[in-house]
């Protein structure tokens, strides 16, 4: 690289990691707080119970996940790999709580992905859109945001881009080596990829592009293709088989696919390329730009790469359509396509300034463009930071405080386990049998917060351990009289 390139490149780095600082320190309350502390409470209880991957656990103990009885808390989703960095660097570095040292790891993972995005389109597109698809991709205020969240996703899209960027170093060779530094590096990202997330499936398709590109049909004679897939996939799929002997930790998924008939209806194509790409991510203005890009001319230098990006995310907004509507986080795996095409665009704009367009009117039009997207989606995206209810926080805090570490919580709050995370106990974050059959399986205490009349009834029942203006905590070990 020259210098003034990597200059550009550390620039956008050092500017990513102080953007995605932004309310570094705030407790886990924000948007998605309930899958965040999911994830964060098989982390904690590595620390405290060991670090046993294969059978990671979390608090809950209800019925919610899987519509089983879960009394051990298991959580089979994706293997543990995120929580393990996360728990080992809380624990043996210190220095930052483990709900910090979580956020760190997703910030670290969308900083190597800025990377790996600027290596790929420098490569396959050029310099100047390469740059323009690392900004995107560090500055975009949606990507921000979630460049710095406690879930498994941010590094999944790591992993799966480094895949997909040592496959690419690796097809160019004429042997293709299977004890190779780079086959090794892309084995290495693709199996971890998939390990975070099997939703890394859809983004091989650049994979197979470059080895169709590479060598034309026959790519499936090579033996070392067949090598690379098997070795990449086998991690996954005996992650798959182990789980389904815990089957009352696994979650519901089915429904994601397409649970309530959302695939392509209109609410489909509204809530995915209206609401989530046209205006919360692209912010209305990056769209034109992204557009450009789609629709430059092909060059023999790029070829469908690019476009083989734009159809693993088609593919997968397609096939789990009920997800991606449900769940905005699920975006975060296209934003490098997004990225991309935008590079592209943008790029596409500066190489035809002077020429068919006027240049100083396109450099205008293209900052105000970016700086029009970039407002309108924080405009969209800051309310994600705000925590909206901290009396959950608070009450958590209390239950930590006052009852026995062994103890066990009931903590209903409609199935969100934000409650239960902050007290620092295992139990139930929702009311999935009776009262006295909590009791019964060890629930010794029971916090509500913003308690309705019936919830301050309780009173009458168990003794009031602490109470204030938005919470209060029942000693159910403590009853005034028997509860039906």
């Amino acid at each position: 690289m020259k210098k003034l390139e990597i200059i550009a490149l550390f620039s956008i780095i050092l500017g990513a990691f102080a953007l995605r600082l932004y309310k570094f320190n705030a407790p886990i309350g924000d948007w998605h707080s309930w899958r965040q502390t999911d994830t964060s409470a098989v982390s904690r209880n590595f620390v405290k119970d060991g670090f046993d991957v294969l059978h990671p656990k979390f608090d809950d103990l209800s019925m919610g996940v899987s519509l089983k009885d879960n009394p051990q808390g298991y959580r089979f989703v994706e293997f543990p790999i995120y929580n393990t960095a996360q728990a080992a660097l809380f624990k043996y570095l210190g220095g930052f709580t483990i709900e910090q040292w979580g956020r760190l790891v997703t910030i670290f993972s969308s900083l190597a992905s800025i990377v790996f995005i600027y290596l790929l389109v420098k490569k396959h597109v050029g310099k100047a859109a390469a740059l323009f698809a690392a900004f995107f991709f560090a500055a975009l205020p949606y990507n921000i945001y979630f460049g710095r969240v406690i879930l498994p996703d941010p590094s999944m899209v790591m992993a799966i881009l480094g895949g997909i960027y040592f496959f690419d170093l690796w097809v160019e060779t004429a042997k293709l080596r299977i004890y190779s530094w780079k086959f090794i590096l892309a084995v290495v990202f693709t199996a971890s990829s998939f390990l975070l997330k099997p939703f890394a499936l859809f983004f091989t398709l650049p994979m197979f592009y470059l080895a169709f590109n590479k060598f034309g049909i026959t790519f499936f004679k090579k033996w070392q293709l067949w090598v690379f897939f098997i070795i990449s996939l086998f991690p996954l799929g005996f992650w798959q088989v182990w789980m389904r002997q815990y089957s009352e930790g696994i979650p519901r998924n089915d429904w994601l696919l397409n649970g309530n008939n959302i695939r392509f209806k209109g609410s489909f194509f509204h809530w995915l390329f209206g609401q989530r790409i046209g205006k919360i991510i692209l912010g209305y203005f990056g769209l034109p730009i992204v557009a450009l890009g789609i629709l430059r001319n092909i060059t023999q230098k790029e070829g469908w790469f690019s476009f083989s990006f734009l159809a693993s995310s088609l593919l997968f907004m397609s096939v789990v359509a009920t997800g991606n509507v449900q769940h905005d986080y699920y975006q975060i795996l296209i934003i490098p396509t997004l990225s991309i095409f935008f590079g592209k665009g943008a790029d596409m704009i500066l190489r035809n300034a002077g020429g068919i367009f006027n240049r100083y009117i396109s450099l205008t039009t293209l900052v105000i463009f970016v700086g029009f997207m970039l407002a309108f989606s924080w405009f969209e995206v800051r309310d994600f930071y705000n925590i909206q209810h901290p009396e959950i926080i608070q009450a958590g805090k209390t239950v930590d405080e006052a009852v026995p570490k062994d103890a066990k919580v009931l903590a209903p709050y409609g199935g969100d386990t934000t409650l239960l995370y902050y007290t620092k106990r295992k139990g139930w974050p929702v009311f999935d049998r009776s009262l006295p059959r909590f009791i019964k399986e060890g629930a010794q205490y029971m916090v509500f917060v913003n308690p309705t009349e019936p919830e301050l009834n309780f009173k009458n029942y168990f003794v009031v351990l602490s109470e204030g203006d938005k919470y209060i905590v029942y000693d159910l070990t403590k009853p005034l009289k028997p509860i039906k």
